[in-house]
């Protein structure tokens, strides 16, 4: 069974946010959220956030056990970029994005143990 949780807008480039969703896949729960305590960047809270927020519902929802959660996928997403502008000489501008992220976690029950 699947257990699904998504932040949306997340106002962290899709880019930088998918270097550390890239580390994550596949592993336990409680390994994963030891390993993003160690990372020192600022993705990291959104992802926790919503890894936190899957396990939220794998226990209420569907009562499974915490132990037994294994990250299934991690997918980043690009959402909405806010489009500004730079002044720039002579009176030009450069514009530039403003980018955002959607996150999707996907926990899975995973029934043998590892490590």
């Amino acid at each position: 069974m699947e257990i699904i949780a998504q932040s949306k807008g997340v106002r962290i480039s899709p880019r930088k946010m998918r270097l550390i969703a890239k580390t994550l896949g596949g592993l336990m729960v409680k390994d994963a959220l030891i390993k993003l305590s160690l990372i020192q960047k600022r993705g990291v809270v959104p992802i926790v956030k919503t890894i936190k927020s899957a396990v939220a519902n794998a226990l209420h929802n569907v009562k499974l056990k915490e132990e037994n959660l294994q990250i299934s996928q991690i997918n980043i997403f690009e959402g909405p970029a806010l489009k500004r502008y730079h002044p720039s000489t002579r009176g030009r501008t450069h514009p530039y994005k403003k980018r955002s992220s959607h996150i999707k976690v996907i926990l899975k029950e995973a029934y043998g143990t590892k490590s």
